[in-house]
């Protein structure tokens, strides 16, 4: 009791992390469809607890079963031959068409697929089955789904998690009335080979995977086959059910464990695959999937709910807890106290709910933590969840935007940890990149295109001819993906990671940068052939292409590159020569063009757009998640990009709504980057794919595209803080977007670049208190709306042209107090 009062005394007096309130999704009856349930994960073992009543289903994932196994080579030995002639016509005929099929003559095979694992299905025997109470919610301060109901005056609980330091989901149910539990657990799968046997209180499904599904998108008479001419046969995979209880009866047949007479029981889940890495066959040279998967139960086996529940809070908490933000809450706070669906439905038809947004804020969150925690396998086009066998575009890494956009809130959302897995997928992807730059174009470097999966697939999609190169053909991936491996030193300062791995592939990146840049016929450094995906232009003779050379978002891309690199040199003090030819290579880049009406020009040329609302706004990469546009540094370039975005208009998908919460953050203008958050959070039950528009979240706050796509969770996290904070240009910038939303309000926890920890509150858009701490110590110059001063020490901002400047040289490991207010 002491222990409770004293934290909610600190609850009290200060705003902690552990402290924060509201942070529960929760319903007033079971989810209906797949989009209603609540997910759980351990970043390998993902889940959908649906809360059903007499039938409870649960839908399973495990982040490594995949289709498919390691990339093939010399696919398409044509490829080389076909780029110089797709050159030809670009540069000395202007035939956009010509070049476009020439394209797809330079295409490998598509990307493999992402499965589900099975379902798991408890049967509950209940005389009446309308409950007089329901209940269910997903806390996501814990991480822990809870499903309550009232049936003939018994209340019946079902709680579940997905550990993460025991490697098991653990399903935990109890009875108000001692021996009134009765039901029966089953599982089954959708992968077509696979055997169930059940065996006292324990279940145990195994399969193999297919050898390949085709994309979704693809017609297909057998579009998912089980034999690989290859001989590299498909991933095995097996789940293990235990069902323990401390007083009832366990018996077991063909269909399943049935349990009665029971109180208190817990079921475990673990599952593995026999997947080996990138680079090995996962039959022949896979794991042992049962032993992994037997392993993980038997350590398990032997600890109660209590002992499982509290390792698994501290583990999650140790993450989770590192940011809090709550933002003042209007007077009537009603919408606040309404199920999370209708909470949704008020709030899209304009109930203000801060405490909505700051919840979407931290489920974005917990759903990285959830979903990126498997070295070398990040979090993909639908984090860890998936119920189909031929998933939304495969449920693959989609890297002209979408995996990127996952990994945008990884550094400043303080969860670097769960950086890695995507990390480490680079390093895999640049090893078979190496081979596709080498065979497709004999390029140096390594090079990836616009789809990857768990094989590290970096080859130009289509099945040699089939795909569109308005996306199948975009090359960008290395450097963009590169930059994702600056941010991480950027925020971390971890030189000995820099050196060793971050400099390497980044290098690698730029080779292939240098091999694939050609000059125009002024002398230009440019690429060719150039997509912006997966947009198309009218030519000059008014006809539709989307193949040509120079687009700003490929310039904008390898200019991008080029800068860290040169930068990332400079802080090892190694590699000048290197350097100096990058540094030359840059200033012969194709610059950026301002169009007729004002915008940023997307192609070569300025010409019109078919569909001038495209989701895609790739040509302003260099305002966000580039930094070559800025309101301080380039006033022209910006008015162009803000040009673009009112041409674009506010209309999107689901992640490209996100995309401008980001970019109207960069511009500074908070108001307009709320209203893209609003509708980014308007409640949808779309089923169907909206390709142009739609975009909202589903009632569980799953973005949806439409489909579901996590990209747009993730994208929306990243928007909303850099509408708190920005730290792109050397300077951490504090308030840089406030809308008048968010007037008053507090967040602690933020990273910016250099390594520093930030923290705020402000009240009337004005900064009050705030905080850097200097984890890693140098330089830090702080750019404010207001003045500010450093408590303690005789430092105080100066006026310039674009707010406030403070600059100081930061001591490591030491908090700096900053005080907001007015000087004479």
């Amino acid at each position: 009791m002491i222990k409770k009062i004293f934290t909610l005394l600190i609850c009290t007096i200060s705003f902690q992390a552990f402290c924060q309130d509201n942070l529960k999704l929760w319903y007033k009856k079971p989810a209906k469809i797949w989009t209603d349930a609540l997910p759980l994960g351990n970043g390998r073992l993902g889940a959908m607890v649906f809360g059903g009543v007499k039938r409870e289903l649960i839908q399973l994932n495990e982040a490594t079963l995949w289709t498919g196994g390691p990339v093939r080579t010399n696919v398409n030995p044509g490829a080389y031959a076909n780029l110089l002639l797709a050159r030809e016509a670009l540069f000395k005929e202007e035939d956009y068409a010509k070049a476009y099929n020439y394209a797809k003559k330079m295409q490998g095979y598509y990307s493999e697929s992402y499965l589900p694992l099975g379902d798991l299905v408890i049967t509950q025997d209940l005389k009446d089955t309308i409950p007089s109470s329901y209940f269910r919610n997903l806390d996501i301060r814990n991480a822990i789904a809870t499903t309550r109901y009232t049936i003939d005056g018994i209340t019946y609980t079902r709680q579940v998690i997905s550990s993460a330091p025991d490697q098991v989901i653990v399903i935990h149910l109890t009875s108000s009335k001692a021996g009134k539990l009765k039901f029966k657990v089953g599982a089954s799968s959708l992968l077509k080979y696979h055997t169930v046997a059940v065996s006292g209180n324990e279940i145990a499904l195994k399969g193999k995977a297919p050898a390949h599904a085709q994309p979704n998108y693809i017609d297909s008479k057998n579009p998912i086959t089980y034999d690989d001419s290859t001989g590299c046969k498909g991933m095995r995979f097996e789940l293990q059910v235990k069902v323990l209880s401390k007083d009832g009866q366990i018996t077991a047949d063909t269909s399943g464990i049935a349990v009665k007479n029971a109180s208190d029981v817990t079921i475990f889940l673990s599952a593995a695959t026999s997947f080996n890495g990138f680079d090995k066959c996962p039959d022949s040279d896979g794991k042992d999937e049962h032993k992994i998967a037997t392993d993980y139960l038997n350590r398990v086996a032997s600890k109660n709910w209590q002992l499982l529940l509290t390792r698994h809070y501290a583990d999650y908490h140790h993450f989770f807890n590192r940011v809090s933000f709550k933002l003042a809450a209007p007077a009537d706070n009603s919408n606040a106290k309404l199920p999370t669906d209708e909470r949704l439905v008020a709030y899209t038809k304009g109930a203000k709910d801060p405490e909505l947004e700051t919840l979407y804020f931290q489920y974005g969150r917990y759903l990285l933590i959830s979903s990126s925690r498997t070295k070398g396998v990040p979090a993909n086009l639908q984090g860890i969840w998936n119920k189909e066998m031929r998933p939304p575009w495969s449920s693959n890494y989609t890297t002209n935007i979408n995996v990127q956009m996952n990994y945008w809130p990884a550094e400043v959302a303080n969860l670097s940890e769960m950086h890695m897995p995507f990390i480490e997928f680079i390093k895999n992807v640049a090893v078979t990149g190496r081979v596709t730059a080498k065979e497709f174009y004999h390029a140096k470097g390594w090079a990836l295109h616009h789809n990857s999966d768990i094989w590290a697939l970096s080859n130009p999609v289509g099945d040699k001819g089939d795909g569109d190169p308005t996306w199948a053909n975009w090359t960008m991936g290395s450097p963009w993906l590169s930059q994702h491996l600056w941010w991480h030193y950027q925020f971390t300062k971890d030189k000995k990671y820099l050196k060793e791995i971050a400099y390497p592939l980044m290098k690698g990146a730029a080779e292939f940068c240098e091999s694939w840049l050609v000059k125009d016929k002024d002398g230009y450094l440019v690429t060719a052939p150039s997509v912006s995906p997966e947009n198309a232009f009218y030519d000059d003779k008014g006809k539709r292409a989307s193949v040509s050379i120079a687009t700003t978002m490929d310039m904008s891309i390898i200019r991008d590159l080029f800068t860290n690199l040169i930068d990332a040199s400079n802080e090892l003090g190694e590699d000048k020569a290197f350097r100096d030819t990058i540094i030359a290579k840059k200033a012969q880049l194709y610059p950026f063009h301002i169009g007729k009406k004002g915008n940023l020009q997307e192609w070569y040329k300025d010409w019109e757009d078919p569909e001038p609302h495209h989701r895609h706004v790739s040509h302003l990469f260099g305002l966000f998640p580039g930094n070559q546009i800025s309101p301080v540094n380039t006033p022209e370039l910006t008015a162009a990009a803000k040009k673009t975005l009112e041409l674009r208009g506010d209309e999107g998908t689901g992640w490209s709504l996100a995309w401008k919460i980001n970019f109207w953050a960069r511009l500074l203008d908070g108001n307009h980057s709320y209203k893209m958050l609003k509708d980014l959070l308007r409640a949808t039950n779309v089923e169907g794919t909206n390709y142009s528009g739609g975009g909202g979240s589903y009632i569980n706050l799953f973005d949806a595209h439409p489909p579901f796509q996590i990209d747009g969770n993730f994208g929306g996290v990243s928007g909303m803080a850099e509408m708190l904070l920005q730290s792109q240009n050397n300077e951490i910038q504090l308030l840089p977007a406030l809308p008048d939303a968010w007037a008053n309000g507090e967040i602690s926890g933020l990273k910016a670049r250099g390594n520093f920890e930030v923290s705020m509150n402000w009240k009337s858009k004005k900064i009050v208190t705030a905080s850097i701490l200097a984890v890693a110590g140098g330089k830090c110059t702080i750019r404010s709306n207001e003045p500010l001063t450093i408590v303690g020490m005789q430092v105080r901002s100066n006026k310039t042209t674009n707010g406030y400047v403070i600059a100081f040289d930061a001591k490591k490991g030491v908090r700096y107090n900053i005080a907001g207010k007015k000087f004479n």
